[in-house]
C-alpha cells in the first residue's frame, strides 16, 4: 500500500535524523519538522481524505501511533543528551587553587549609620530597644500626648491597618512600652523603620529610619540633653562639631527644640548643603512631657527625662555627600560598591 510505504519511509528518515542529533536544538528542529503545523505527519493527516473511505480510520490510527512513537523517541533523545551533557560537565577539571576575583559585600550606609549611632549610646550605658512596626493607636499616639484631633492622626498622614493598628510613624511607641515595663532610672535608644504618607522625592520617603533616645531619672535637665547631642555629633561628623537648639513644639515634650549641628561640609561657614546657613537640622528633642510620664505610671514630680529623634537618612546623606534619599533604596551596584 502506497500509504503504508510512505509512512514507513517518513519514520525511517526520522530515525536517521534523530540518530545524528547532538544538541537540544537539533531535537526541537526534528519535532517541528515531523510533528509541527507543517510537519511530515501533519501533511499525511491532511491527505487521509484522498484515501478510500474504508481505509481512512485505519490510516488515522497508524499516523497517531507513529506520532506517539516519535514523541517518545524525541523525549528519550533529549534525556540522553542532557545526561551526557551533565557527565561532560562533571568530567571537566576545575583548578580550585586558581585565584578568583572575590567581590565582598559591605554594610549599607543606612545600616552603618544606625550602628554608629547605637554604638555611641551603648558605650555610654544605653540599652538598644526594638519593637513592632505595626503599632496600636494607643502606643503611637494616645500615650504620647497626641490628641485625637492632631493632624498626625489623619488618614492622609498615616498608614492605617485593619484591627485598629497602623504602621508606626516614629519609634516612640517603644519608649512608652519600655517605661511601662521598667521603673526609672532608664536610658534607651530605639532604632527602626517608620512610615508616613509622604510623597517620594529627593528629601522625603514614605518609609524611613529613625533613632530615638530617652533618659528618665531624678535631676535630668536640658543641659544633659544638649551635651549628649553635641558629643554624638562630634562622634558622627568630627571633633569640631557644635550643636544649637531652636525652640519648637512636639506634643510629647515640653519644652521642645529642633537640634541643629554645624554643617560638616563647610564647618559652619555656609555652603550649598546647608543653604548658606552653616547649620543642618538633624532631628527634634525636648524634655519628656509630664503627661507622658504620668501615663506610664511615673511620678512626674520626682523624675524628669529628655528624649530626641533623629532622621537616619538625613544623617547618612550628610556623612556621605548624597543629595537624593532615593539613592539608598535603588540598589545600584555602582553606589553600593562604594561602601
Amino acid at each position: 500500500m502506497d500509504f503504508e510505504r510512505a509512512l514507513a519511509e517518513v519514520y525511517t528518515t526520522f530515525e536517521q535524523r534523530l540518530a545524528a542529533a547532538n544538541r537540544d536544538a537539533d531535537v526541537e528542529e526534528l519535532r517541528v519538522a515531523y510533528l509541527g503545523r507543517s510537519g511530515e505527519l501533519t501533511l499525511m493527516r491532511r491527505g487521509i481524505g484522498k484515501l478510500p473511505a474504508q481505509e481512512r480510520p485505519a490510516a488515522g490510527q497508524r499516523i497517531n501511533a507513529v506520532a506517539e512513537r516519535m514523541e517518545l523517541r524525541l523525549a528519550s533523545a533529549l534525556e540522553t543528551l542532557r545526561a551526557h551533557g551533565l557527565e561532560d560537565a562533571l568530567r571537566e577539571r576545575v583548578d580550585a587553587t586558581f585565584p578568583a576575583r572575590a567581590r565582598r559585600g559591605s554594610i549599607h550606609p543606612i545600616r552603618r549609620t544606625l550602628e554608629d549611632i547605637c554604638d555611641f549610646f551603648e558605650r555610654r550605658g544605653f540599652a538598644v530597644v526594638v519593637g513592632p512596626e505595626a503599632e496600636t493607636e494607643y502606643h503611637n499616639f494616645d500615650a504620647l500626648n497626641i490628641p485625637p484631633d492632631h493632624p498626625a492622626r489623619e488618614g492622609f498622614d498615616s498608614f492605617y491597618l485593619p484591627g485598629g493598628l497602623l504602621l508606626r510613624t516614629h519609634t516612640s511607641p517603644m519608649q512608652v512600652r519600655t517605661m511601662q515595663a521598667h521603673q526609672p532610672p532608664l536610658a534607651i535608644v530605639t532604632p527602626g523603620r517608620c512610615y508616613r504618607r509622604d510623597a517620594l522625592d529627593a528629601r522625603h520617603s514614605f518609609a524611613f529610619h529613625q533613632v530615638e533616645g530617652l533618659v528618665v531619672a531624678e535631676g535630668i535637665t536640658m543641659a544633659h540633653l544638649k551635651g549628649t547631642m553635641e558629643a554624638m555629633c562630634r562622634a558622627l561628623f568630627g571633633p569640631t562639631q557644635r550643636v544649637r537648639f531652636r525652640p519648637s513644639f512636639f506634643p510629647f515634650t515640653e519644652p521642645s527644640a529642633e537640634v541643629d549641628t554645624t554643617c560638616p561640609g563647610c564647618h559652619g561657614l555656609g555652603c550649598r548643603t546647608c543653604s548658606g546657613s552653616g547649620w543642618l537640622e538633624i532631628g527634634g528633642s525636648g524634655m519628656v512631657h509630664p503627661n507622658v510620664l504620668r501615663e506610664v505610671g511615673y511620678d512626674s514630680d520626682r523624675v524628669t527625662g529628655w528624649a530626641f529623634g533623629l532622621g537616619t537618612e538625613r544623617i547618612a546623606m550628610v556623612r556621605h555627600g548624597i543629595d537624593d534619599i532615593r539613592t539608598f533604596v535603588e540598589n545600584e551596584p555602582a553606589f553600593l560598591e562604594q561602601f
